[in-house]
């Protein structure tokens, strides 16, 4: 069986990368399945819509999911299951996206499940799989036959030293100030959500208009690929809707008035305008018999909604109310208020009209960092925010079923907002949790006001505070009427044509999510749209500066305290010790929490606690541990050792220098145990460290100069001028320098040489006669007593100079015995005692000791060898005469 032969498209980014298309390889039973390459990162799309909507669904059932395969970067899952679980917060996010964008561009009558999945199989480092996401998507329905009003694409756009790149790689995102992924079609932007560093609402706005034109680019590719698969054209046909003309005009004469009525009462009070709406249609269906209720009631119910969604916006449109009475630009009233309870680091309440936010700050190390192991990222987050929102803030009684798609974008959002103004030297781990006690639109947005004070509240010095405004939009598009409004309600977002939340400081923008449920939405709106936000934003920003003026000065008292010290990288390991004991035993030693981060080439420790002196103390262990010595830094030592000359103290771990005497005062002292016993402190400064690591330091340096002190003059040293040269003392005869004294003549046997000074043997002032003595003196063992030498006079006694024997009395050279005559060294007699192994020094019978007056002996090689001696020594060396 041969392969099939896929479809190819290909889509050129603007910097010349390419993104190619296939379909028709794998995953055919699919309705439509693409896969979508860029570099070494693949993502496969499908899409697989039922026959038939289920009965009694009268919305779009619409599932979108986005899974990273491990395999993909070449990793095994982490974790005792070594197998892909539940989706990840960042597989969550991606699917959320996708969806925003495609759900809008679906039928409003098209009900049947529709699910898309997105797998990533290959992944490249350079290359962000999540920019992908959604034109794999939008590919997948353009060849199958399900109904969608695309193609559509998603980019992302990043602005890197000043230039606007498409798709930027991860180490590109790093050097960013504006990141935003835009979702549209070739006509009209769909979805914006992004961060960006202060930026202005032009420059956000240029960065949406780059993105659209490139997606127009891969919108259009998606054309040309459908084009050439058989069964992309024409879509299914459907009908998901059965509706009764007479029972919708019905409906509508009957509460239209009642409900335009109730839009412009301006009832601030979410449950009474609900209660309000609904009475209008009890009252139409009183008017109705059991039959017909029985048969229209649900049909009755969506023909009502119609009414409601009409009568607000054309209350606001013609008459400029909303529905709860303010103008389009007005903000709801605002309190708010920190340090509300005792227990949190920081915690704020931000109430917003009906919107609510219990936002609480915990300061942590590195240890409480938030750790993603994911497919294609790695690493800790040292600021993360969680967003929860539980079913009491909106009246509703249901299960809690743990964290939604909807709480962890929320979260996202607002985390999104605040990060760019924690400082980068903040040492702490910080986790914000914001809890939504109220909810009448909005709620994303009051987290972000809500984190902003509690940070303020438990003393983090943020750059700027950030506060959040969600504008909404209602449109006519018969009449081209449209009105932008600030602050929207929650009906507002459900009934209205635009959700756009901007988050801010006083400088510029730092976060945006919008989505839009119409097509055409133009530029000249969303310039509107971001322009009366940043009049909203302010607004808020004056009220919440009003609450909390500045960040707390101190952390609270039950807050942990921080030190973060550098250290240099060869001292981590003794730090943590062996199997962590050192560390270990500080943390025990001083209650604190401590921990060790490698960064480049140095070490950095963060030391935290609630108890100053505990912190204290720990600090002091690790820079001891850590101690390198500074020039000209003042230290309090110990003194470990007294000399006559000066003092040895202690200033670091295994670190001792010398206070020398003259560094005492600056007057003299004689004695410096007058001043000084060991275990004293002293404060010392360090004067210089030389090459051989010696300190010197100085306690005069530390004292005040006596008034009227002169110092010490130095003499200088008298020039000697050049030396002069000694000039040539000839030959002195030898190899090497030695002289060659000529044949050694006989000697008599040891026993008879004379045991005084004055033998032929003795050493005399040039040296050159000395005798080889025995092994037994120069290598017997120390404290080993002398053997007695008889009645040889004393030293003092023995004549010296000239009472000794002048050397004309001695025997002349020629007229002493031939050497060939004496006696063999093994014939001589022996004294008892060690004779080998020992150190013969100069003149013993290391043959290469200097000898006195400095002539050294010279190997003879005329004299006959001694009997090879075998013994431990010769083994390893050889024979003394080879």
């Amino acid at each position: 069986m041969k392969a099939p032969l896929p479809v190819i498209q290909e889509i050129t980014l603007p910097d010349g990368r390419t993104i190619t298309l296939e379909t028709g390889r794998m995953a055919r039973q699919a309705d439509g399945s693409v896969l979508v390459r860029c570099g070494g990162t693949a993502l496969l799309a499908t899409v697989v819509a039922a026959p038939e909507a289920r009965e009694g669904v009268d919305f779009m059932p619409l599932t979108v999911e986005y899974k990273e395969k491990f395999a993909s970067a070449g990793r095994v899952p982490g974790g005792f299951l070594k197998r892909e679980g539940r989706p990840s917060d960042r597989e969550i996010l991606v699917a959320r996206l996708v969806d925003r964008v495609l759900r809008p561009l679906f039928p409003e009558d098209y009900h049947a499940e529709t699910q898309v999945i997105i797998t990533l199989l290959s992944f490249d480092p350079e290359v962000a799989a999540d920019s992908l996401a959604g034109l794999a998507a939008s590919a997948a329905l353009a060849v199958s036959d399900v109904p969608f009003k695309g193609p559509i694409s998603e980019v992302r756009v990043a602005r890197v030293n000043g230039e606007f790149v498409i798709n930027p790689s991860p180490a590109q995102l790093e050097e960013a100030d504006i990141e935003m992924m835009i979702g549209a079609s070739s006509d009209s932007v769909v979805m914006v959500e992004g961060e960006m560093n202060e930026v202005s609402e032009g420059e956000m706005l240029e960065a949406i208009r780059v993105a659209h034109d490139a997606i127009k680019v891969q919108c259009a590719a998606q054309v040309a690929l459908a084009a050439h698969v058989e069964g992309a054209n024409p879509k299914r046909t459907y009908n998901h809707e059965s509706h009764n003309p007479e029972l919708k005009k019905r409906v509508h004469d009957a509460t239209y008035a009642g409900a335009f009525e109730v839009a412009g009462r301006a009832l601030t009070n979410k449950a009474e305008r609900s209660a309000a709406f609904k009475a209008v249609f009890t009252e139409f269906m009183a008017t109705m018999t059991e039959e017909e209720k029985a048969q229209h009631a649900s049909l009755a119910k969506v023909y009502y909604h119609e009414v409601e969604y009409q009568a607000m916006r054309n209350q606001i449109l013609e008459n400029g109310k909303r529905l709860d009475g303010r103008s389009t630009t007005e903000i709801r009233p605002i309190w708010c208020e920190t340090d509300v309870l005792p227990g949190p680091h920081g915690c704020a309440l931000f109430t917003r009209g009906e919107t609510q936010s219990f936002t609480t700050v915990t300061l942590g190390t590195a240890l409480d960092s938030n750790r993603i192991d994911a497919a294609t990222f790695m690493g800790d987050e040292r600021f993360y925010l969680h967003y929860n929102f539980p079913p009491f803030s909106t009246g509703e009684a249901r299960m809690l079923r743990g964290t939604s798609r909807r709480e962890i974008g929320h979260g996202n959002l607002a985390q999104r907002a605040l990060k760019k103004m924690i400082p980068a030297e903040n040492a702490y781990t910080i986790r914000i949790v914001s809890d939504i006690l109220e909810s009448n639109g909005s709620s994303s947005m009051a987290t972000v006001c809500a984190g902003t004070l509690a940070l303020m509240d438990a003393g983090i010095p943020i750059t700027r505070p950030v506060s959040g405004i969600a504008m909404g939009l209602i449109t006519n598009p018969e009449t081209g009427k449209f009105a932008v409004l600030s602050d929207i309600l929650g009906d507002e977002d459900h009934l209205g044509d635009m959700d756009f939340k901007v988050t801010g400081t006083a400088n510029g923008i730092t976060a945006c999510q919008m989505d839009i449920k119409i097509q055409g939405l133009s530029f000249e709106i969303m310039e509107q749209a971001l322009n009366q936000a940043r009049d909203g934003r302010a607004h808020i920003l004056a009220k919440m500066l009003e609450a909390v003026p500045a960040v707390r000065v101190e952390l609270k008292a039950h807050a942990p305290k921080m030190v973060r010290l550098e250290i240099p990288k060869n001292f981590i390991g003794g730090v943590i010790g062996p199997g962590g004991k050192v560390i270990q035993g500080i943390q025990a030693e001083t209650g604190t929490t401590i921990t060790i981060e490698e960064v480049g080439d140095f070490g950095r420790v963060e030391i935290s606690g609630i108890d100053p002196d505990g912190m204290r103390r720990a600090e002091e262990i690790v820079r001891g541990i850590c101690f390198i010595p500074e020039i000209d830094k003042i230290y309090e030592g110990v003194v470990r050792g007294v000399q006559t000359f000066g003092v040895f103290v202690e200033i670091g771990r295994n670190t001792e220098g010398l206070l020398h005497v003259s560094e005492m005062d600056w007057k003299r002292i004689e004695n410096p145990s007058d001043l000084y016993q060991e275990g004293d402190r002293v404060q010392v400064k360090l004067l210089s460290v030389d090459d051989k690591g010696k300190l010197r330091l100085s306690r005069k340096a530390l004292l005040e100069k006596p008034e009227g002190y002169v110092e010490r003059e130095e003499r200088p040293r008298e020039d000697r001028g050049p030396r002069e040269p000694r000039g040539d003392r000839g030959d002195r005869g030898g190899r090497d320098g030695y002289r060659d004294r000529g044949p050694r003549s006989e000697r008599p046997a040891r026993e008879e040489r004379s045991e005084g000074g004055d033998s032929e043997s003795s050493p005399s002032e040039g040296g050159e006669n000395r005798e080889d003595r025995g092994r037994s003196e120069r290598s017997r063992p120390r404290g080993e007593q002398r053997p007695d030498r008889g009645d040889r006079p004393a030293r003092e006694d023995r004549p010296r100079g000239e009472d000794r024997p002048a050397r004309e009395d001695r025997p002349a050279r020629e007229d002493r015995p031939a050497r060939e005559d004496r006696p063999t060294r093994d014939d001589r007699p022996r004294a008892e005692g060690n004779r080998g192994g020992g150190n013969r020094g100069a003149g013993g019978p290391n043959r290469g000791g200097s000898r006195p007056g400095g002539a050294n002996r010279v190997k003879r090689n005329d004299s006959p060898k001694e009997p090879e001696r075998k013994g431990f020594f010769s083994s390893l060396f050889g024979s003394r005469n080879k």
